[in-house]
């Protein structure tokens, strides 16, 4: 758990049984009396999120892929415990697909998965009760191709090409940009670029700022962190007055 500018916040890895669907669970916490600037990046994850504050009443939300940067503010006194998916859960564990809601979010039930506000009273005991229906919804005959897929996009932090993932899964391209457009509401390759993204951003906060994944050069890499953050990797590395939502839950390794 870590504190900066009065937001609290915490990031575990999922059970082994549920890696290939869960990225992280996570929680955020305002404890000011003011609200947080935050800017929202692109992530690859689909998000569900379990939140109250003084000013809004317990409420659950999904949250869809981003392609762009977002600007909110989290509540004073809020608190939010997260569930961060990877794709493969939006067919094989929600049931759901998520083309609809790219850069927007939707409303869930208030008793989703008997999840209630005083759920939020502790973490750990939420990430114990979520883990374990999670588990229980996962379903069986997985496609090994888009298991595989997925295995290799995360492996290669996005920066394989579609037609070297094609090859290597014995899938036609057409056939997983169908799939992608389908379920997702974006291209393969529009995911591997922001799955590249994402992964650069651990660079960026050690200070790294010049290109590690398959970026053509310093100007490709510039470019692409800008169009994705808004701001330009220098930018984005000093993190002023911590906006940068992702940041805050990138897991330690």
């Amino acid at each position: 758990m870590s504190t900066t500018n009065d937001i609290i916040r915490k990031v575990i890895k999922p059970q082994p049984g549920l890696s290939d669907f869960v990225e992280n669970l996570w929680m955020l916490e305002n404890t000011s009396d003011s609200p947080h600037e935050i800017v929202v990046l692109p992530n690859g994850r689909f998000d569900i999120m379990f939140f109250y504050s003084p000013e809004q009443s317990f409420h659950i939300v999904r949250m869809g892929l981003e392609t762009e940067p977002a600007q909110t503010a989290i509540p004073p006194k809020a608190l939010l415990f997260a569930i961060s998916f990877k794709l493969l859960a939006i067919e094989y564990l929600l049931d759901v697909k998520a083309a609809s809601i790219i850069n927007t979010s939707d409303g869930l039930p208030n008793d989703f998965w008997g999840i209630t506000k005083n759920d939020l009273n502790d973490f750990d005991q939420f990430c114990e009760k979520v883990s374990a229906k999670m588990i229980s919804l996962i379903k069986k005959d997985i496609d090994p191709r888009k298991q595989k897929l997925f295995e290799l996009i995360y492996a290669s932090n996005g920066a394989m090409s579609v037609k070297e993932l094609s090859e290597k899964v014995f899938w036609n391209s057409r056939q997983i940009n169908r799939y992608f457009n389908d379920h997702f509401g974006i291209s393969l390759k529009t995911y591997c670029n922001i799955v590249r993204f994402k992964e650069s951003l651990e660079h960026i906060k050690e200070g790294r700022l010049f290109p590690e994944l398959n970026y053509t050069d310093q100007n490709h890499f510039i470019k692409e962190i800008k169009r994705l953050s808004g701001v330009v990797p220098k930018e984005l590395f000093k993190d002023k007055n911590d906006r940068f939502l992702l940041f805050h839950t990138l897991p330690k390794k």
